[in-house]
């Protein structure tokens, strides 16, 4: 009856134990706000999202190439940071990254602001 007992207590500490290893083994990703994605991502999911949009008719002709310069002075900005003497300090990163904010918040409005879409009966 002791083995029994031991054996099942053994077992049930098992059973409660592969849940969390499961768990620990298999990281849950960090959301949106919180992921931190390097500069290059950051360039090319704008760049997709913009040409997207412009794809979708989500964003006029208009809109993209302004995004498009916004977006082009920010790799320019970037550039220049990188030719500075210690290089990409960490203020400067934090300032591209505000900005890439911004110019992300910025495709957004402009995606979703409903003017210049091609709506049924429009023809373009």
């Amino acid at each position: 009856m002791k083995k029994f007992t031991l054996m099942l207590a053994g077992l049930g500490i098992a059973v409660s134990a592969v849940p969390m290893t499961a768990a620990m083994a298999a990281p849950h990703p960090a959301p949106a706000f919180q992921a931190w994605q390097s500069i290059n991502g950051r360039q090319a999911n704008l760049e997709a999202r913009i040409n997207q949009g412009v794809r979708s008719g989500a964003l006029s002709r208009s809109e993209a190439a302004r995004l498009r310069s916004e977006f082009a002075s920010l790799n320019r900005l970037e550039a220049q940071y990188r030719r500075s003497r210690p290089g990409l300090t960490l203020a400067e990163r934090r300032d591209l990254d505000r900005r890439f904010d911004a110019l992300s918040a910025r495709i957004r409005i402009e995606k979703h602001d409903r003017n210049d879409h091609r709506g049924p009966g429009r023809r373009w």
